[in-house]
Order: structure tokens, then C-alpha cells, then sequence
């Protein structure tokens, strides 16, 4: 409930300062995606653009603060298994566990770059190809991170190989 109820706020304070920017160049993008920055790029007022950015920051650390929180988890899951005999067992959670724990890491590492990234290093074709990889990347991955489970797969995949 915590999660849902503190994304639903950042949502709503990220909705009301992006709806509150003056923009003087227009309203066309350089994208297919409405990702902030470039909203931003759009944007008359610098105040506004600092204000947006402070959301952006508190974003990272709102984030920061859930993967710690998955990882502390996870350590103690890893923590509890490893003192079960049962190899099985340690097989079991370990496949259960570390795909997620990719999963969530490719995704927020994206996203880090996506919104974090240096303006020097900006450019329109850079920022399409992020867009992309953070918004298509971990869900286009996910069947191939959480199918290697499967023994069947794993064998394919070696073939391949």
C-alpha cells in the first residue's frame, strides 16, 4: 500500500508541475514517446524546468528507496535459504529470486539513465534510442529473463550457443 499510494503521489505531483510548464516553442516533440525531457526541451521558463527536475530527483530517490528496499528483502530470503540443508530448496528461491532480481535492475538502471544522463551527452537520436530501451527493454526481456528457468530452454539456448 505504501508503494502504490507514494507512486501514485509522484505520479500526481510529476502530472501537475509537467501540466503547469509554459511552452513557447509549440507543442510538437521529437518523439513518439512524451517523455519529460523532452516536455522540457519545450519549455519557456527556467524556474519551471528547476521545479520539474526536483521532481525528477526526488523520482530517483523515491526509486533508490524500493530497490534497497527489494535488496535488503532478497538478502534476507538469500539469508534464511542458505541455512536450509535442502539443495533443492536453494535451487528452488534462487531461480525464483534472481530473475526478478535482474528484472528490476535492468529496468531501473535504464531509467536512471534515461532521466539522469549529463545534457552534454543529450542529443535527439541518443534520447529516442533511451526512451526505447527504458520504456520497450525490460518488458521485451522479461519472457527470456523468467523463461531460463526452464531446463528445456536452458539446453536450447546452450545449442545455440
Amino acid at each position: 500500500a505504501l508503494a502504490w499510494g507514494s507512486g501514485f503521489l509522484h505520479a500526481l505531483l510529476h502530472t501537475a508541475n509537467t501540466f503547469s510548464l509554459p511552452l513557447c516553442l509549440g507543442n510538437a516533440l521529437d518523439q513518439f514517446f512524451c517523455e519529460l525531457p523532452q516536455i522540457l526541451k519545450l519549455s519557456c521558463s527556467d524556474s519551471d524546468c528547476v521545479r520539474e527536475v526536483g521532481v525528477l530527483v526526488g523520482g530517483a530517490c523515491l526509486v533508490s528507496g524500493y530497490f534497497v528496499f527489494i535488496v535488503l528483502s532478497y538478502v534476507q530470503i538469500f539469508r534464511a535459504v542458505l541455512r536450509m540443508s535442502s539443495e533443492q530448496g536453494w535451487h528452488k528461491t534462487f531461480s525464483t529470486c534472481l530473475p526478478h532480481l535482474a528484472v528490476v535492475s535492468l529496468f531501473i538502471s535504464t531509467s536512471f539513465f534515461a532521466y539522469l544522463k549529463p545534457s552534454s551527452i543529450s542529443s535527439p537520436s541518443l534520447d529516442l534510442v533511451v526512451a526505447v530501451l527504458y520504456l520497450m527493454g525490460p518488458p521485451t526481456l522479461n519472457p527470456f529473463i523468467y523463461s531460463m528457468r526452464n531446463r528445456e530452454l536452458k539446453d536450447a539456448m546452450k545449442k545455440l550457443i
